[in-house]
């Protein structure tokens, strides 16, 4: 299955295109991802784990890829997608983490395009759902991914952290 794609979008305040993040993204990543983590609850930023977790994702595409939304000199935002297959649906979904446009490029329509092109991709490739985590607390977040028709499951996460000495 080919998974990668470019495509050029629409030029808002800057130029910009969105496309798959590389190993030479990864610092601006780690920064975006940290920035991310400080704004939510369930997470504490820490870059040698978000670096890390970056890290295998970028090395294994089979894994998931991470698309940035990007001018010639900088990136201003991410989404990262992890591929897995449900038994529920019988195929192929995606779990779409980690979406995130840095607050100087905020309101300017480039995570709403960067969300359509993830959307876009699941549906090139034939994956049969998209699911996300947003934080509950931020009704800002649940009304974005509202728009873009994502809906409210009945399903409630619950997680459950095993920690390693290295962690």
């Amino acid at each position: 299955m080919d998974l990668s794609h470019t495509a050029p979008i629409k030029p808002l305040n800057q130029i910009a295109r969105i496309e798959p993040a590389t190993l030479e993204d990864l610092p601006r990543l780690v920064e975006l991802t940290m920035a991310l983590f400080e704004e939510e609850e369930d997470f504490a930023p820490n870059m040698e784990r978000q670096r890390r977790g970056l890290q295998a994702i970028l090395e294994q595409p089979n894994r998931g890829r991470i698309f940035v939304v990007r001018t010639d000199y900088e990136i201003m935002g991410m989404a990262n997608v992890l591929f897995t297959i449900s038994t529920a649906m019988g195929g192929f979904v995606i779990l779409l983490e980690d979406v995130i446009v840095h607050p100087d490029f905020r309101d300017q329509g480039y995570g709403t395009q960067l969300v359509r092109y993830v959307i876009d991709f699941a549906k090139r490739k034939d994956f049969l759902r998209i699911t996300l985590l947003t934080d509950q607390i931020s009704d800002e977040s649940q009304r974005f991914f509202q728009k873009l028709n994502f809906v409210h499951s009945h399903m409630v996460p619950m997680r459950l952290s095993i920690e390693t000495s290295e962690a």
